[in-house]
């Protein structure tokens, strides 16, 4: 990697704390939080999108007016009473922004969208989005029509006119959309007629797999993506985020999905220039030996690629061959599984029909388009080998995308390396490889810059959104920003990596839980322990299977780690809803997103009541309840050691630990919109008055030791940030060596104990002894002083945060 040269921001975070901002739990709510917050240790608060969003949205990714912040959420006097009361407490603010794409779901609340569909290409703001108008003669194609209402002639029922807030509305059922101009005279004109003479058209939902002329994010229709690459164009999407720094109310941003922009490079320059070089973030996703560009104006990413390793520094590399021999034995040839491959060429065979299948399928429409883009400046590019090609190339690309301008080749190996595996699976198409391939290297070609912001869309809806929930060797391995096929990290690789991460990227984020996470931070540390007894799990998987049969063992498998991760500490109400109905509600999505036996769009009746009749009895039959009982009772106290040791691995190792809402206790939630239900801070707040207790065994805990944790690490942190300014590994000596994971900050040490299952079915720790630095160390969650005997170091808890005392 290259060395970077960008100034360190004057300001930095020891840690954040994110929180989610909605209309229950607005900007007002979170500044009457921070003192809390303040207390817990945290240093800068983390927001997600505060602008102007679609009517109702949870969650704020929906922008649809940048030039005020969205009054459901606090408005413009709830983010100055967070800033206000931020300074008073010394924390800083930092704010997720969305660049990449709009809300379109109601025009009317897009007051872009609205004048695009209502005046057309000759709209003030037409060139804001990414619309390929050449190819729809002029129009701008709207995909909501249901198939029952298009009749053979073209006409579409249920459209009707109205008077609106706007004027004369075109209506399509509860949907409004604008008249242009001099193509209607009043209520009682045909609506066909008026529909024929708009800039818009009305199509069949399906067509926006193939004929969509408008870019998106990802698959989404309703939202559209905007073109901040043109200087007009960023200036009025980042009117009020200029205002923030402008008046001081922000101090940091958090930027969503920059791999979908045109340049990124490009945007995050701009950003520095418009916030005057402060602290930001790129929500980026590294695959395996992937590097982030070190010319990019950013303090690095928000963390997946530090969660991946912290799990896997966690997973016991002895279950791999037992739990690939299960996967193997549960998926058998139904997903084409060959006997004599591995897991990993199982899984990336996978990978690559699931993306080639988005690529021709839900993203067909811009593979089109990038073929399209491409002959302008290729005309003898056939169309259809040419999409052929293109798709894949989209289903070889190794990363989510490269980053190739006229001035810079960042990625370009990724691209040679596309291209080497789609000649090896294609040679039919060899000769339109070689046509595509200079002009897909060169960084100025508009088909070139639109294929690299495809392919990460690509591979997100493939493997994320699909291959994630398909398999089932060892799930809490199936997270965000990790290959599935990588089961486990070695303590020196570890070392190694962060000593990287120290040198190049001190002041990246690391995290275990976010918005986005399939699993919760806890869901997937007991779940790693089923590595630690696989033969055990297979046969109470088994055993399962047997109860409930289901008609894809793989998602049956899939199924009962997730019940077994999250099992929760009752079976009655939690807050944001009983266990229950957030088991159905993930396993909905999950077999649905899986696509494989049923879908969003055409489910299947009889599978999906097969799943959720296991999810009941999981719940209601005590011979089911008892053999998940009996892998509770050997997963629950070793999944909180997990717990613990990542927690306080990821608040101390390099980088800025960010604690995600409610995580300080046990963070069980699943894929959202479980992991986004209300967070009890009250709760949180008491515990944390009452202070510090010793690890609770059994379910009933709702994580006291961990809260612990936090906060310690985290005031530490904050208060004496020079005990983290180094980084190096610290081994160990004795018969369990090999369950620890120790390293030293710079005069803050922390150890963790690995593979717990196997440590007490050992013998527990015996002699083991830490190799300290010289000096006298103090462990500060027990105050005691240690000689390095891991034994008596860890007698409370499973790890121990050490400082040096002068």
């Amino acid at each position: 990697m290259s060395a970077r040269t960008r100034a360190v921001p004057a300001r930095v975070p020891t840690s954040t704390y994110r929180l989610q901002v909605s209309a229950e739990q607005d900007l007002h709510s979170v500044a009457a939080l921070l003192p809390h917050l303040h207390d817990l240790g945290a240093d800068w608060v983390y927001l997600s999108p505060l602008l102007a969003a679609e009517p109702g949205s949870s969650h704020g990714y929906d922008v649809v007016a940048h030039d005020h912040l969205d009054p459901e959420r606090g408005g413009e006097e709830g983010l100055a009473a967070v800033a206000e009361t931020a300074r008073r407490l010394g924390l800083g603010v930092l704010v997720d922004i969305v660049p990449n794409h709009v809300g379109v779901a109601t025009p009317a609340a897009d007051p872009w969208w609205w004048e695009v569909l209502r005046h057309g290409r000759d709209a003030g703001h037409a060139a804001a989005f990414d619309v390929d108008w050449d190819t729809a003669g002029q129009r701008l194609r709207i995909p909501v029509v249901g198939e029952d209402d298009l009749a053979e002639d073209g006409t579409i029922g249920h459209l009707t006119l109205a008077l609106g807030e706007h004027g004369l509305e075109l209506h399509y059922w509860d949907q409004a959309f604008p008249v242009a101009p001099g193509t209607a005279s009043g209520l009682h004109d045909d609506p066909q007629e008026v529909h024929a003479r708009q800039h818009y058209e009305l199509v069949d939902w399906h067509r926006a797999d193939d004929d969509l002329n408008y870019r998106r994010f990802f698959a989404v229709n309703t939202l559209a993506a905007v073109r901040v690459e043109e200087p007009e164009v960023f200036a009025e999407t980042h009117v009020e985020i200029a205002r923030w720094f402008r008046e001081g109310l922000v101090d940091g941003l958090r930027v969503d999905h920059p791999d979908g922009l045109r340049d990124p490079r490009g945007y995050l320059d701009d950003l520095a220039r418009l916030t005057g070089g402060a602290y930001v973030l790129v929500e980026k996703i590294l695959e395996p030996g992937e590097e982030l560009p070190a010319s990019w104006a950013t303090e690095g990413t928000t963390g997946y690629d530090a969660l991946a390793l912290v799990d896997r520094v966690l997973v016991d590399p002895a279950g791999e061959g037992p739990l690939d021999e299960l996967a193997a034995r549960l998926r058998g040839l139904e997903t084409g599984l060959r006997p004599s491959s591995t897991a990993a060429e199982d899984f990336h065979a996978m990978v690559h029909d699931l993306k080639r299948a988005v690529a021709d399928g839900i993203l067909g429409s811009e593979t089109a388009r990038i073929v399209r883009d491409l002959r302008r400046d290729v005309p003898r590019l056939p169309t259809g080998r040419g999409e052929d090609a293109v798709a894949e190339l989209l289903a070889c690309f190794p990363v989510y995308r490269s980053y190739l301008t006229p001035t810079d080749r960042d990625g370009e190996e990724h691209l040679t390396q596309a291209f080497e595996a789609a000649r090896d699976r294609r040679p039919d198409l060899a000769a339109t490889f070689d046509l595509l391939e200079p002009w897909l290297r060169d960084g100025g070609c508009d088909g070139a810059r639109r294929f690299q912001q495809t392919s990460g869309m690509v591979m997100a809806k493939g493997v994320e959104d699909c291959a994630f929930y398909r398999y089932p060797r060892l799930t809490s391995l199936n997270e965000v920003g990790g290959d599935p096929s990588v089961f486990s990290t070695t303590v020196d690789d570890f070392h190694a990596a962060m000593a990287r991460r120290q040198q190049d990227w001190p002041h990246a984020m690391t995290t275990l839980s976010t918005h986005d996470t399939k699993r919760g931070e806890d869901v997937r540390a007991r779940i790693h322990v089923l590595a630690e007894a696989p033969h055990r799990w297979a046969d109470a998987l088994e055993r399962l299977m047997d109860l409930v049969p289901l008609p894809d063992p793989g998602f049956a498998s899939l199924l009962w780690q997730a019940a077994i991760g999250a099992w929760p500490a009752d079976e009655g109400e939690q807050p944001g809803g009983d266990w229950r109905s957030r088991l159905h509600g993930y396993a909905e999505k999950a077999m649905r997103e899986a696509g494989d036996r049923t879908t969003w769009t055409e489910p299947d009746a009889a599978y999906e009541a097969a799943v959720h009749a296991a999810v009941d009895a999981a719940l209601d039959r005590e011979d089911v309840r008892e053999v998940i009982g009996e892998v509770l009772g050997w997963t629950v106290d070793p999944g909180w050691s997990n717990a613990l040791a990542a927690k306080l691995v990821a608040l101390t190792m390099p980088g800025v630990p960010d604690v995600y809402q409610g995580s300080e206790l046990w963070e069980q939630s699943l894929v959202d919109p479980d992991n986004r239900r209300p967070v009890d801070h009250d709760l949180r707040r008491s515990m944390l008055a009452a202070g510090p207790g010793s690890l609770v065994g059994g379910l009933e805990d709702p994580g006291t030791a961990k809260l612990h944790v936090v906060t310690t690490a985290l005031r530490l942190r904050r208060d004496r940030p020079g005990l983290f300014t180094t980084y190096a590994g610290v081994g160990a000596e004795g018969p369990a060596a090999d369950h620890v994971l120790a390293f030293d900050r710079g005069g803050a040490l922390t150890v963790a104990t690995r593979l717990p299952l196997g440590l007490v079915e050992g013998g527990g720790w015996g002699d083991t002894r830490l190799d300290l630095p010289p000096g006298r160390w103090r462990d500060v969650l027990t105050d005691r002083l240690t000689d390095g005997s891991v034994g008596s170091l860890l007698s409370a808890y499973p790890v121990a945060l050490l400082v040096k005392e002068d």
